[in-house]
């Protein structure tokens, strides 16, 4: 490992700890209880290949009990070293994961992520899901949180949909892009494209 990629490892993490991780999890948890709303999450300045909103949300939510899955598309020595230096998060396989991050593409197929067990239904994994953007909604959604309903933009609602009738099991979302982050808790329905 050469200095410059010694640096990037050591760069990048919350500049004042406290403050900046309270605000970046309350972003989240805001995001997880009202489906479908974006949410500006900052403070992390991630290595290069994933958004300000990824790496915020992996500084604030793992540590070394949770097990990471990086999608091939994103995953690289600088990202596991910032990632391990930062948070201690062991790199897994998909099937150990707690959370999971990449591309829909890369993260494909669902079905080899925990959803959780009928006693357990909290050991299920969080994919955090890095997407182009949150324009042109192409789902509706109601549930918890929801007040009426909520328009959102899915990379596939088909599978979205097929993983909310796994409830209480299945997997939760977060869909990250720049500094922005929109969840999909497993307990939101997905009625119909927009």
């Amino acid at each position: 490992m050469n200095q410059m990629t010694d640096n990037t490892v050591y760069a990048g993490g919350f500049a004042n700890p406290p403050v900046a991780s309270a605000h970046a999890f309350r972003a989240a948890m805001n995001a997880m209880a009202r489906p479908g709303m974006v949410q500006e999450i900052t403070g992390a300045i991630p290595p290069e290949g994933i958004s300000h909103a990824a790496g915020s949300l992996l500084l604030t939510l793992c540590d070394p009990e949770t097990g990471v899955f990086l999608a091939p598309d994103v995953d690289s020595a600088a990202l596991r070293g910032w990632l391990t230096f930062h948070t201690g998060a062991p790199i897994v396989s998909a099937e150990q994961a707690d959370f999971a991050l990449g591309g829909w593409g890369a993260l494909m197929p669902l079905d080899r992520f925990p959803i959780g067990t009928a006693e357990y239904p909290d050991r299920s994994t969080t994919l955090i899901v890095e997407v182009a953007g949150f324009d042109a909604p192409n789902a509706t959604l109601i549930g918890p949180g929801i007040k009426d309903t909520a328009q959102m933009a899915l990379p596939d609602p088909v599978a979205c949909a097929g993983n909310a009738m796994l409830y209480p099991l299945g997997v939760d979302f977060f869909f990250t892009s720049g500094s922005q982050v929109a969840a999909l808790p497993r307990s939101t329905q997905i009625l119909a494209e927009a």
